[in-house]
């Protein structure tokens, strides 16, 4: 593991961010939190047990639905970093797409009627649901794509930049435990009717999803704003360092950074393997360890992973972001190779491993999004040009997609085996053991085997601490210097 300083060393100086700011930021993140968790945990069961769509269809509808949303994202990152508003090229974005972001969820969680022949409803419903999918996935990335970028535009420091992470995902954590508690509250109202159960749950979600964005807009300030009265206020803050070139020609030139590739790598492989567990869990609870509701283990998960926040932050700034994330994945490992071997009567067990893994997903959370903005800083200096929504959107691009097709990939093995739906408002029925086999294996060996992978990335990762800091202090002797030249008097 290549070494990085217990101690950080002498940074720059910069104006802290206050803890108002870092709350309201953190509170962008609250809403995508409730959204993407829900969508995580419960979209796919919610479509094979409610809304009676074959396995391979429900995986198809994810599939479909995630591709076009990574399509999206590069176009819509891409426009964001050239977009000139007097709300900010980030704020003018969430501030647009916050309500359709709410509507949209909100029509998730309907179980429409098309026809009283069973195929025919179901290809309808199929229909339905991908469309829904298709908008509600581009609007979202109108809000997240915008807000991640915020990330190295409210500071260049690099244990502040972790610490706007941590408050971040604190929020998003935060919001997912508020939404799986709403569902086992929901189903504990209706225990005999699930179409009403996840009706109420997607309406109180949607309304407390949007919320929180108006709170990060309004309660953060966008560097990049454009207000003709104001004159900027730090040296080299009027400098226009916009990407040029065709959106082709920043594709490809972000490609070209090999730490970036890195990033990528342990990213997908970290959320590939926790939506992986994260669509099927709810079928290992409910059809394998035969319990009423998936919702409280999901909640160890995420309510331990948020405890854990505040912890893995201070092993990153003690002793650097690669040992923290070692420190969690291991832990992780070992809870997803043994969900594989859990006896079905041993739900005991099953919350102790929830708990132990949720302590890896943590990291997961924390760790590669902070790393992102040493790559994007990277560049900035390598080419001169801010391109941090680009970097985003490739970044989420690609994680899209890789979980796009694992979750299908996953629907197919359920279908494949064996796996038998459930009709509207019926109890759920046995699954024979092949099905039940396929939901052992995809919950517990495969997202071990990745996070494996991950782990040898981020050995390799060849950013350290040091690297960065230096990285920083010559991008702000450039804007200074730059700054001067362009305005000689400035310095009299």
């Amino acid at each position: 593991m290549h070494d990085e300083s217990t101690e950080p060393p002498t940074r720059p100086n910069h104006k802290s961010l206050s803890f108002k700011t870092k709350l309201a930021y953190g509170a962008g993140d609250a809403g995508a939190g409730i959204t993407a968790t829900l969508l995580a945990f419960s979209f796919l069961i919610f479509l094979t047990n409610v809304a009676n769509l074959r396995p391979a269809l429900a995986g198809t509808v994810l599939l479909i639905g995630k591709v076009w949303d990574a399509v999206n994202d590069p176009i819509i990152g891409y426009l964001s970093d050239r977009t000139r508003s007097r709300w900010g090229r980030r704020h003018s974005w969430m501030l647009v797409a916050s309500i359709p972001f709410g509507v949209f969820f909100f029509l998730y969680w309907i179980v429409p009627t098309f026809s009283e022949d069973p195929g025919l409803n179901q290809w309808g419903r199929f229909i339905y649901y991908t469309i829904i999918s298709i908008i509600f996935n581009a609007v979202s990335s109108a809000v997240t794509l915008p807000y991640t970028a915020l990330t190295p535009e409210l500071s260049r420091d690099y244990d502040e930049r972790t610490s706007l992470t941590s408050y971040r995902f604190l929020f998003s954590i935060g919001g997912s435990i508020l939404a799986l508690a709403l569902g086992q509250f929901f189903a504990m109202q209706f225990p005999d009717d699930s179409i009403a159960q996840y009706l109420s749950l997607g309406g109180v979600c949607a309304v407390l999803s949007v919320l929180p964005i108006y709170w990060c807009v309004w309660g953060t300030t966008d560097p990049t704003a454009f207000d003709p009265r104001q004159r900027a206020a730090s040296p080299g803050s009027e400098l226009d360092l916009r990407p040029s070139g065709s959106i082709w020609v920043q594709f490809k030139d972000v490609l070209q950074s090999r730490p970036f590739w890195y990033v990528i790598g342990i990213y997908l492989c970290s959320w590939l393997s926790f939506q992986l567990t994260a669509a099927i869990i709810p079928y290992y609870a409910v059809s394998y360890m035969e319990m009423d509701s998936y919702f409280s283990v999901a909640l160890v998960v995420q309510g331990t992973a948020m405890l854990a926040l505040v912890f893995w932050n201070w092993i990153s700034y003690k002793y650097g972001r690669k040992r923290a994330y070692f420190a969690g994945m291991m832990g992780w490992i070992v809870a997803q190779i043994l969900l594989f071997f859990l006896p079905s009567d041993r739900v005991d067990l099953l919350y102790i491993l929830c708990a132990l893994a949720g302590l890896g997903v943590s990291t997961a959370y924390l760790i590669p999004w902070s790393m992102l903005t040493d790559v994007t800083d990277l560049d900035e200096l390598n080419t001169g040009e801010q391109r941090q929504g680009t970097f985003y959107a490739l970044m989420v691009f690609l994680q899209k997609t890789g979980l796009a097709l694992g979750i299908w990939f996953a629907g197919i093995i359920l279908e494949l085996s064996g796996f038998v739906e459930s009709l509207p408002g019926e109890p759920i029925p046995p699954q024979p053991e092949s099905a039940l086999f396929a939901i052992r294996l995809v919950v517990g060996p495969l997202p071990a085997l990745l996070l494996m992978i991950g782990l040898l990335l981020m050995y390799h990762y060849p950013v350290t601490r040091e690297l960065q800091e230096t990285v920083i202090l010559r991008l702000r002797e450039r804007r200074e210097s730059l700054a001067q030249a362009k305005n000689p008097q400035s310095g009299d």
